[in-house]
């Protein structure tokens, strides 16, 4: 057994904290996106985590090792699609975009999964669901658009908004592909080994952005950053979600994702001065009315 555990809080303040500790995440990305790389923080985001979790798991990840030693191609493409690609592209398209409109355009992986899971699971799509993906799909174009669908005609879009919703795209694939993940492998043993993978591929992209002279400067803001990621959106909120959808089921756990908008705009007018417009409202609105179509409307008719 994994030596890291938990007394019994409720599911529903865990819920709450790793949403909260998610929205962090791309609030402190866009916050330092001029003093660190994209490759370095999220190279120093893993490496640390990896660092702070492996004491607790070693002796857990040598007792599964023929486990891993036998997963390990599905523990790859997971690690490349959750740990290094949703997180690289975030902070690479927090370099030009607001922390609202990453976190806003987020709230699609729910439908983007639907749509994954038909055309890689072949799962059945209903009318609405298919309406829903569409309606979704129309709210982010809203918010890429900013409101003005000249912009999109003109191909003047926000470069930084494309990559987020690369990521986007790569954690619902991510999501779909866990399907696949060996069920006997503990928890905290399958993010140590995502980890694990996760850092020595971007090892020698830090590398690459090192010997072109991005150095970061080592003080009180660098290292507090690095903290905050390692141990709160890396670790802490990964243990805390499972646990919360061991208690309530991973239908119920879902929906709390819809609080990282509302999280992260607060904390970005907060810390960062941005501000919600009409455009944002209205791609809201279009996002939530398209889940709402996949989800509420398919349980009426089943």
């Amino acid at each position: 057994m994994n030596k890291l555990s938990l007394h019994h809080p409720s599911p529903y303040l865990l819920l709450v904290l790793t949403t909260l500790f998610w929205s962090g995440n791309f609030v402190l990305g866009r916050a330092v996106h001029a003093v660190f790389t994209p490759f370095a923080l999220s190279f120093w985001r893993w490496a640390l985590a990896l660092a702070l979790l492996l004491p607790f798991v070693w002796a857990s990840l040598r007792s599964q090792g023929a486990l891993l030693r036998r997963h390990w191609p599905i523990l790859l493409l997971l690690s490349v699609l959750g740990v290094v690609n949703f997180n690289t592209f975030v902070y690479i398209g927090l370099q030009n975009t607001t922390a609202t409109n990453a976190l806003i355009m987020l709230s699609i992986t729910p439908v983007l999964i639907v749509g994954l899971s038909f055309f890689l699971l072949r799962q059945t799509v209903t009318i609405w669901q298919g309406l829903g993906i569409v309606v979704s799909l129309a709210g982010v174009l809203v918010i890429v658009g900013r409101g003005d669908w000249r912009t999109l005609l003109a191909r003047q879009v926000n470069p930084g908004d494309l990559w987020v919703l690369a990521a986007v795209f790569s954690w619902a694939l991510y999501s779909v592909c866990l399907r696949w993940r060996p069920a006997a492998l503990e928890p905290l043993n399958f993010q140590a080994a995502t980890m694990v993978f996760g850092t020595l591929i971007l090892a020698p992209l830090y590398a690459w952005d090192l010997e072109r002279g991005h150095l970061i400067a080592v003080n009180a803001a660098t290292v507090g950053t690095i903290l905050y990621l390692a141990l709160f959106p890396s670790i802490l909120a990964y243990i805390f979600w499972n646990r919360a959808v061991a208690e309530l089921g991973a239908n119920r756990t879902g929906q709390f994702l819809h609080l990282m908008p509302a999280f992260g705009a607060v904390l970005s007018m907060i810390f960062l001065g941005e501000r919600l417009y009409a455009f944002h409202a209205a791609g809201i609105a279009l996002i939530a009315l398209g889940i709402w179509l996949a989800t509420a409307c398919r349980r009426r008719t089943v």
